[in-house]
């Protein structure tokens, strides 16, 4: 059997009847084609998800009958993914496997080493387009909670973002495996994940000096795209996520 489907809705109306329209309505009925008694999800992405089964399918959208709401409580510690911009199609599949490995926030990082540019309105079109697929994702893998896509950073807003926090960032040459860094309950666990031409030492020496530590995922050597998912794999588990 499989899995009922999740839409995202911006809040979730009170009441036994959700009224599924818009786009997603659209989507439902005419890409999903959902019929009469068929089981649905529907979320606000911030931790509320209805349960619901079709009640009346029409070409704009479907009539759902709401079976049970539950409350998914926040992640905490939460895992922010700093990801460096990464090239063509790799971006997205970068956010794709961030979200369905459970990061709460996504930050698009402009690393000096980035092949990839984000100048004014083609800045605005790719982070829309990471927000998009981090939407897409979330729904794709039933998440309750829709993570934050931040506006693009810089190697200062990243290196305060890693004050404070478990700051973690990957890198080959480090000692310490990341299965084995020291975590804590009360602070977000923040990953960097540096850029195809790897992380500059001076961005290294700005991480490292506001306490983040180097670490390392094993012996093969990941690609952008592919490094943080792993990351986030090995975070899931350690923090009881998977349980």
């Amino acid at each position: 059997m499989s899995t009922a489907p999740l839409f995202l809705l911006d809040e979730l109306p009170p009441g036994d009847v959700i009224e599924l329209t818009g786009d997603e309505g659209r989507h439902a009925a005419r890409v999903k084609r959902l019929s009469v008694g068929e089981h649905v999800l529907v979320s606000d992405g911030r931790g509320s998800v209805a349960q619901c089964t079709v009640a009346a399918s029409r070409p704009d959208g479907l009539e759902l009958e709401v079976v049970e709401r539950r409350s998914v409580p926040a992640a905490c510690p939460r895992l922010v993914a700093v990801q460096a911009l990464p090239k063509g199609e790799r971006a997205e599949l970068a956010v794709e496997l961030l979200t369905e490995l459970g990061a709460d926030e996504i930050v698009p990082w402009a690393a000096s080493r980035s092949i990839v540019h984000w100048l004014g309105p083609r800045g605005d079109r790719a982070l829309d387009k990471w927000r998009r697929t981090a939407r897409e994702a979330t729904k794709q893998s039933r998440r309750a909670w829709l993570p934050v896509v931040a506006p693009l950073a810089s190697t200062a807003e990243v290196a305060a973002r890693l004050a404070g926090a478990t700051g973690l960032v990957l890198h080959e040459s480090a000692t310490g495996p990341l299965a084995s860094a020291d975590l804590r309950d009360d602070r977000d666990v923040v990953v960097v994940i540096g850029p195809e031409g790897g992380i500059a030492p001076d961005e290294l020496a700005d991480f490292t000096a506001v306490g983040a530590n180097l670490v390392r995922l094993g012996e093969p050597v990941l690609r952008t795209s592919t490094a943080g998912a792993a990351a986030l794999a090995v975070l899931s588990a350690r923090l009881g996520r998977w349980a």
